[in-house]
């Protein structure tokens, strides 16, 4: 498909002195124009915004939920909308012990979020199986069944590492592309490579 704006040439939109003339001659006659990334203000938008799917299945979820409570306010960084449902979340924070019996509905589970989709692992029982780790019940760490992008290390961790756990996501969100170039989606086809088991 190819575009056409007036005083620009379909080669020159690669051309980014082109572009940067344009807006001196804009400029110049009082218009205020402002050229940047799309890539920066959807990040932007998308990173201040996350809401999270609450799979909280033991102590760690009593720390998770304190977050939306006064003390924490969770709220004023726009996490708020602590969603039941996967399909209005943006990120699972899968806070607790994963049992053998639960993998099948926590996988299906992250196979509902949409896309871009994030997962982080809160406490010791998520990443490692933690106390329960030799058990022949509980999962060893969920990186094994889904992506895990950020680790929040504790048993269980305080509100506040979950908050800067929340934080790191955020920051990594900011630097994701959308347009050209590696982005989630070429990860997660990595992940799925190098773990068939783990592709429907």
């Amino acid at each position: 498909m190819e575009v056409n704006v007036k005083s620009i040439a379909h080669a020159d939109f690669k051309d980014n002195e082109s572009l940067d003339k344009l807006v001196a001659e804009l400029q110049a006659s009082g218009t205020n124009v402002v050229l940047g990334s799309l890539d920066k203000l959807i990040n932007w938008g998308r990173s201040n915004s996350i809401w999270p799917l609450t799979f909280a299945t033991s102590c760690c979820g009593i720390e998770f939920v304190s977050l939306g409570a006064a003390r924490f306010d969770m709220a004023r960084f726009g996490w708020e909308v602590a969603r039941s449902s996967p399909r209005q979340a943006d990120f699972m924070m899968v806070a607790g012990t994963i049992v053998n019996r639960m993998v099948p509905v926590f996988r299906r589970l992250y196979d509902q979020l949409a896309e871009p989709k994030y997962v982080i692992a809160c406490g010791s029982c998520a990443i490692s199986g933690g106390p329960f780790r030799n058990s022949y019940h509980v999962a060893k760490g969920i990186e094994d069944i889904v992506p895990v992008d950020v680790f929040v290390p504790g048993c269980p961790p305080r509100p506040e590492a979950m908050i800067y756990g929340i934080i790191q996501l955020s920051r990594k969100m900011k630097v994701e592309r959308f347009f050209g170039g590696a982005n989630r989606k070429e990860d997660r086809k990595k992940f799925f490579f190098e773990h068939p088991e783990c592709a429907e």
